[in-house]
């Protein structure tokens, strides 16, 4: 999948990548000697609406083409599915009118049928409904997810020690279901009578308008002021571990200062995050990207270019072990 985007200032043509024979043949098929499938991005060809947002179609620089006609770049670039469109008898139209040989839609359909022969979906095509429920949800495997869960934790601050945590102690949590924490601690519901405030956290977002785009987290990467005062708040009330969950960067040096201990997840139940800062699990994980120190930094950084953020929070592959 190539992507939406489209060169800009380069002996290439400015057409999106899906579009552009250049790119596709070019580069990927005849410089680098790719024969997979090239699937284009969604909604090149017809405009559209999901979850009640218009959605018109990502033609960028052939926007003034007709969906036919966009059909044919594709196919003429060297891609071989159509992502996100039900248009086929555009492809037949096409055929038909002499404006693409019949031997193009043989070149895709041959990488299609290869995979598909690779997997095996002919010669297996229907699922073993008992082969099945003695898979799914199979013990091990569940035991198995969870210990990735468990490693995946990034340790990034650990003041004084903190982590692990002793058992028997007394905690404040947001964020975290009580009874997770029954074999280990008691929850009481003032800060100020916690050995320690346990608090999992989201990255920050700025929600966008529109059924499908509301999906997609995006906007600064700063918690809102007020959100900040408050956590502040309580690290200077009882000392605090954060685990802050990190679907994209975040810019936070106030809460890495703050808190006791601050740890990243990427998507780990509560109860491997109990059981990792309690130690019967030590976090293994490393950071994928920079954390900038602030939006200021983000703005300034060049978007096509990996690790350009200037003076970063913490960087990539940071991270602390300790031994539960």
């Amino acid at each position: 999948m190539p992507y939406y985007g489209m060169p800009v200032g380069t002996e290439l043509e400015p057409v999106a990548f899906g579009f552009n024979r250049g790119v596709i043949t070019g580069l990927l098929r005849e410089r680098f000697g790719f024969d997979g499938i090239v699937c284009t991005d969604w909604g090149l060809i017809n405009d559209a609406e999901l979850l009640g947002q218009p959605m018109p179609a990502r033609a960028w620089g052939l926007e003034h083409l007709s969906p036919l006609d966009r059909v044919e770049r594709v196919l003429q670039a060297g891609c071989d599915q159509f992502g996100g469109e039900s248009c086929p008898e555009l492809v037949v139209q096409l055929v038909r009118a002499g404006r693409v040989p019949e031997d193009r839609i043989d070149v895709s359909v041959r990488r299609v049928l290869r995979e598909k022969f690779r997997l095996g979906l002919f010669d297996r095509r229907y699922l073993d409904v008992d082969a099945a429920v003695t898979v799914v949800g199979r013990s091990d495997f569940v035991e198995a997810g969870q210990d990735a869960q468990r490693a995946s934790y990034t340790l990034l601050t650990n003041n004084d020690d903190l982590l692990p945590l002793t058992t028997g102690i007394n905690v404040y949590v947001e964020g975290v279901d009580p009874a997770v924490l029954e074999p280990h601690a008691t929850v009481v519901s003032d800060p100020a009578t916690a050995d320690v405030a346990l608090v999992r956290l989201k990255a920050p977002f700025e929600p966008r308008p529109g059924g499908f785009e509301a999906y997609f987290h995006a906007g600064s990467l700063e918690f809102p002021a007020e959100e900040v005062h408050r956590l502040q708040a309580l690290f200077a009330t009882v000392p605090t571990v954060v685990d802050l969950y990190l679907d994209r960067p975040a810019i936070v040096p106030e809460i890495a200062a703050g808190a006791a201990a601050l740890l990243v997840s990427y998507g780990s139940s509560a109860r491997a995050f109990t059981d990792v800062i309690f130690g019967q699990s030590s976090p293994q994980g490393r950071l994928p990207f920079d954390l900038p120190s602030s939006t200021r930094a983000v703005e300034q950084s060049r978007t096509d270019v990996p690790f350009d953020t200037a003076d970063p929070l913490f960087r990539f592959i940071d991270g602390i072990w300790f031994h539960g």
